[in-house]
């Protein structure tokens, strides 16, 4: 059992989680343009606010994919490449936008994250 993988993965479905489910109504310095929520920063990307509820429930259920990947090894690499391929949506929406390169930072660092779980 490779421990510093499931550290990974405990980070990156923990960080995700608070994201979607703890702080979706709190302002942060990540958020895409002048957003305060998530609802808002789907519109300042020009997205429906249904995408952000299908995005939204997506990355909860891959988040929590990768914590049952501890247990069930055959969820973490679709798990992992499945919210790789949206955090890669994140990065692209802050550069459609224009956004200062550092409010991807989360995305990409996350991203990171879920490759190295997939294919380590």
């Amino acid at each position: 059992m490779n421990y510093f993988i499931i550290v990974l993965q405990c980070i990156v479905a923990l960080s995700i989680l608070n994201v979607w489910l703890v702080q979706p109504k709190k302002a942060t310095r990540w958020r895409g343009g002048n957003a305060t929520t998530i609802i808002e920063e789907f519109k300042v990307y020009g997205l429906p606010v249904w995408m952000c509820y299908l995005v939204g429930t997506l990355k909860v259920l891959l988040a929590l994919g990768l914590i049952a990947a501890i247990w069930y090894p055959e969820l973490k690499q679709p798990s992992s490449l499945g919210l790789a391929a949206l955090l890669l949506g994140s990065i692209t929406m802050h550069f459609k936008i224009s956004d200062p390169l550092i409010k991807s930072f989360p995305a990409a660092l996350f991203m990171t994250m879920c490759l190295l779980i997939a294919f380590l």
